[in-house]
């Protein structure tokens, strides 16, 4: 070896390592690159380079020189794949640029970018000694640039975690936030400051489905761009995040006005309402962690409004069942709570109610020292409206006893009234009698109703005569009345349909035949047993089923 050749060597051997201490003393990626490219240009006087770095997978121009201010933007996008052939060679990509000079740089055979050099001043080629040399920079550089880049990561890792953090105590702080407002609109507002505020959005609109309809409670969208779009697309069926380029192929409409992004607002997995973005100032897409955040900060709001809404209707339904109890009270005080007991009768009698108030009704009024009026009604369907013509029919009936007119007329009168003040369809069937004491007899108007079963001597008579239901239309024929003399052990059941129709858990009728037969068979009990054995008998027979009707029985026994 010549002087000449060792001196050179150690020229290079001093280059080498003032270039790794200069390197290696930053974790600048920019600092870095632009010392190995300096280095590499001022070593075989390049007229320019370059360098690219892999970033997940595509080489992407980080650092150049000597060449036009439009590469970096032209460069083409190339990909690690795109420069290495089957074989693990590298391909040739020298024409992008006019470079004529390409490497790899690698640590652990992994490929952490490309430098570029162009040609030399003196127009000479790289020579194999030239190659060696490069190579033996980007393999000291190699580490240092791969440290800087795992840092980086790094960076973008803790800054992605940092906006995770503080966007985690926003929907904290928010989420309190909208606990303390009971209006949707209040909850909007504070849902569409939140998402603007962090994403500084131009156009906005926060849109509530209630009741099968849409309902829009904030926007900054015209009305007559938005209101016609609305009523022509099913938005309602969103349950996932419409990003720009899904708008514009499924929601053209949308798009046209401006809409950037849908995020719906769900609760248990169905969607409640939407958030319809416009495009942000900065002009920046919006991120998959933006859509999660604003998919979040929306679903606070729809539970809050959600919340809001189901509160204030078990405050309606509290204020509802407490007027109900209050209806359930008045309309026992309707019913006669004890009854007169006579010399020659034995009578007791129940309402049950199918809920908290009913249409069946009963009565036992007393005329005078010998004679009662008895009655049983059933208003058709149940709950209040029932109850309510219910406590008419009442009122009707105890102004008629007071006048003392007979039953005929009585009954004719009554369904006059109750033909003016019905509609919708709905009537009362009804039966009432006169009975007297010291005769032991009975005269009666069936209106309708379920004929009273008379059981005597082991035989059932049905006391079916009157004329039509009351409610229907004004009374055209009259009524026709019976009366009959009653003996000692006569049986007299009145009941409503909520007996024979009570159904069991096969959807099966208890029926008259089966009453029938009950009633048959108590001929010598007392009135109370009776009406105690029908009850019994009707519960065991419904046992696990929910009872669909009003219940209402009256039993006189003669004594």
């Amino acid at each position: 070896m010549t002087a000449s050749d060792s001196l050179k060597i150690k020229r290079n051997l001093n280059a080498l390592v003032e270039f790794s201490k200069a390197v290696n003393s930053s974790l600048d990626l920019k600092f870095i690159l632009n010392n190995v490219l300096l280095t590499c240009m001022g070593k075989f006087f390049a007229t320019k380079g370059a360098i690219a770095i892999n970033e997940k997978g595509v080489l992407k121009i980080i650092l150049s020189k000597g060449v036009s201010e439009y590469f970096e933007e032209n460069f083409p996008i190339i990909t690690i794949k795109d420069v290495i052939d089957e074989t693990g060679k590298f391909k040739k990509i020298t024409d992008s640029g006019s470079f004529v000079c390409v490497e790899f740089i690698q640590a652990s055979n992994k490929h952490l970018g490309i430098i570029f050099l162009g040609d030399k001043l003196n127009k000479t080629p790289y020579s194999n000694e030239d190659i060696q040399f490069l190579k033996t920079i980007l393999n000291i550089s190699a580490t240092a640039i791969q440290n800087s880049m795992v840092i980086n990561e790094l960076k973008q890792v803790n800054r992605t975690l940092d906006t995770r953090v503080n966007r985690l105590n926003s929907l904290f702080e928010l989420s309190k936030e909208f606990g303390l407002f009971a209006e949707s609109t209040k909850v909007a507002k504070l849902l569409v400051y939140s998402v603007i505020g962090q994403f500084m959005i131009s156009k906005y609109a926060v849109l509530i489905f209630e009741n099968e309809k849409i309902n829009i409670i904030e926007s900054k969208f015209p009305p007559e761009e938005i209101n016609p779009v609305l009523n022509d697309i099913n938005i309602e069926n969103i349950v996932s995040a419409v990003e720009k380029n899904q708008l514009e192929s499924q929601y053209e409409s949308l798009s046209k006005i401006g809409v950037e992004l849908i995020v719906p607002m769900q609760m248990q997995g169905k969607t409640k309402g939407v958030i319809l973005l416009g495009n942000r100032i900065n002009k920046q897409q919006f991120t998959e962690s933006d859509i999660e955040f604003i998919y979040s900060v929306g679903s606070l709001a729809i539970i809050s409004i959600e919340n809001k809404r189901l509160f204030k209707e078990e405050l309606e339904k509290h204020k509802l069942e407490e007027e109900l109890e209050l209806a359930r009270e008045i309309q026992k005080n309707l019913l006669p709570s004890e009854i007169k007991q006579f010399k020659n009768f034995e009578i007791s009698a129940e309402n049950i109610s199918s809920k908290q108030v009913g249409g069946d009704y009963f009565d036992v009024i007393p005329r005078d020292e010998e004679n009662s009026y008895i009655a049983i009604a059933d208003v058709s369907g149940k709950g209040v409206p029932a109850a309510l013509l219910m406590a008419n029919l009442q009122a009707f009936l105890k102004s008629v006893c007071k006048q003392g007119i007979s039953l005929i007329e009585g009954t004719a009168m009554m369904n006059d009234l109750i033909t003016e003040n019905v509609t919708g369809g709905k009537f009362i069937t009804f039966f009432w009698g006169l009975i007297n004491n010291k005769n032991r007899t009975i005269s009666y108007v069936n209106a309708g109703h379920n004929p009273p079963l008379l059981v005597r001597d082991g035989k059932i008579i049905k006391m079916e005569k009157g004329g039509m239901i009351l409610g229907v239309m004004k009374t055209t024929y009259p009524y026709i009345t019976e009366t009959l003399q009653l003996q000692k052990d006569d049986l007299l059941v009145l009941f409503t349909d909520g007996i024979t129709e009570a159904m069991d858990k096969e959807q099966n009728e208890y029926s008259d035949e089966r009453l029938e037969k009950l009633v048959l068979s108590l001929n010598n009990n007392s009135s109370e047993e009776v009406l105690k054995s029908i009850q019994a008998d009707v519960k065991s027979f419904t046992s696990g089923a929910v009872q669909s009707d009003d219940i209402t029985l009256l039993v006189l026994k003669v004594k």
